[in-house]
């Protein structure tokens, strides 16, 4: 395939984490609190190709910190990223994200924007939801395949 990578863990504190981050205008403030898991993802040839991040939130998880190294873009590494990410985080019972400008790509991978309100408590409490993501961002839940 020609957009496989693996993922590798990294801690919140990784400085080429925080970097990608801030060039990709996402949010840094909490990304070394408690409950989240971020992951580089690594091409077959061993460079990095972007991050992504999931928050635990009870049973369900906020997927977060999704960012394509510039020069990757376009390519399929975005969604590679994000199903691999979806794949290894495996075992929780709905997954939300907040987006300001990416609700088009993330209804092709199958989130679908949802009311704020029908968000779960433990999901609107986060820093994300409650005060890092404006009140404008676009909320967005993985729609699950039929069992």
């Amino acid at each position: 395939m020609l957009n496989a990578i693996s993922l590798k863990q990294v801690s919140g504190s990784d400085p080429e984490l925080r970097q990608a981050l801030v060039e990709a205008h996402l949010p840094t403030d909490d990304i070394e609190d408690e409950g989240r898991i971020f992951y580089k993802a690594v091409a077959g040839d061993g460079s990095s190709v972007g991050y992504c991040g999931i928050e635990r939130c009870g049973d369900c998880r906020l997927l977060r910190s999704v960012v394509v190294d510039p020069e990757r873009r376009g390519r399929g590494f975005g969604r590679a990223i994000v199903e691999a990410t979806l794949r290894e985080s495996n075992g929780y019972s709905d997954t939300y994200l907040a987006t300001t400008t990416a609700a088009p790509f993330f209804s092709i991978i199958g989130f679908f924007e949802v009311p704020r309100e029908s968000v779960p408590p433990a999901v609107r409490a986060t820093r994300q939801l409650s005060s890092i993501c404006p009140s404008s961002a676009t909320i967005m839940k993985l729609q699950r395949p039929p069992t």
